[in-house]
């Protein structure tokens, strides 16, 4: 099969918009009677009402520039490329399988090749930082709120950030590559404002896995490594005993899906209890289950790894065939 080949059919049916949405750290939208609300990503207008993503239906429109349509759509309106260019970077984004003109899947080996994630015409890369940020507190309210002791704050060095800059009166949390370099710090809002999380620009979470760098450090073959959405979920799966990694969202990129076949025998998926994290559970262990072993937790309707007692997580993860 030519590398070229692309199947507009299969793609849609593969990468959720929200799964774009994450890639794009498109983040501030707000959810209104059903939809996500907020402003135009593609022509960064002033309206903060003006783009409209149904996630359901997996299509979007911007009722100032009329940009709409479905992921294919919204990612040649954001590269600005053509629709076919388009297909082409989900599939190799996100890893998707093509079926042959037999109408068989090609499933990629377990040797398969990610390369790296392209953004236009770019790479992308993180370079480690030149700086760290100082001042962090660890004992911050919000912190113990979530549930987060000071001494895992400190293992993960998240804490309040009084200082000035973009990440000012929030509460950052280092991110680190696979090498455990530092490439970038997440700002988490303490109160409503938006966005909730901020990330530096140019930095691209598609290409890390949070807290990945100390599991392999730390790894035992004995013990499965789980896979969540969030800083906050990976820090009390910690918590509990379980080494976890957080994927920053609810989409698995291809650079993400080589570091966990590349380095883990076992996963257990335990996303959000909702419909997008079933959703993309399920995405994520048919991809993971060709290379390794995968187990998905199913959390109840509204839960969050993050708000079990380390008795329910115990429940949950430590049931393994």
């Amino acid at each position: 099969m030519e590398t070229s080949w692309v199947d507009f059919r299969a793609v849609k049916a593969a990468v959720s918009i929200q799964m774009v949405l994450d890639r794009y750290q498109i983040n501030w939208l707000r959810k209104e009677t059903g939809d996500l609300v907020g402003k135009c990503p593609i022509h960064r207008g002033d309206g903060k009402r003006a783009f409209r993503v149904n996630v359901k239906k997996n299509i979007f429109n911007c009722f100032s520039c009329s940009a709409r349509g479905n992921v294919i759509d919204l990612v040649a309106a954001m590269e600005q490329c053509s629709v076919r260019d388009a297909a082409v970077r989900l599939r190799d984004w996100f890893s998707v399988s093509m079926p042959t003109a037999g109408g068989h899947q090609q499933i990629p080996g377990p040797q398969r090749i990610i390369e790296p994630i392209k953004l236009g015409e770019q790479v992308a890369e993180n370079k480690p930082l030149g700086f760290e940020l100082k001042g962090i507190d660890p004992t911050h309210p919000y912190l113990a709120n979530r549930g987060i002791t000071r001494e895992t704050a400190e293992r993960f060095g998240a804490g309040f950030f009084p200082g000035k800059g973009t990440m000012s009166g929030r509460i950052v949390i280092p991110i680190h590559n696979e090498k455990g370099e530092l490439v970038s710090y997440a700002g988490r809002a303490i109160d409503d404002s938006e966005p909730k999380y901020k990330f530096p620009a140019g930095f691209h979470k598609a290409q890390v896995l949070f807290n990945f760098h100390r599991v392999v450090k730390e790894q035992n073959a004995d013990r499965p490594v789980v896979l969540v959405e969030g800083f906050f979920d990976c820090m009390r799966v910690h918590e509990a005993g379980f080494p976890a990694v957080a994927i920053m969202g609810c989409s698995l990129s291809g650079a993400q899906e080589h570091l966990l076949a590349s380095h883990c025998d076992r996963v257990i998926v335990m996303l959000d209890g909702d419909e997008t994290g079933r959703r993309a559970a399920n995405e994520i262990s048919s991809r993971l289950a060709r290379k390794m072993f995968v187990r998905i937790v199913d959390l109840d309707t509204g839960k969050q790894p993050d708000q079990l007692s380390y008795e329910e997580m115990n429940q949950y993860l430590a049931d393994e065939p």
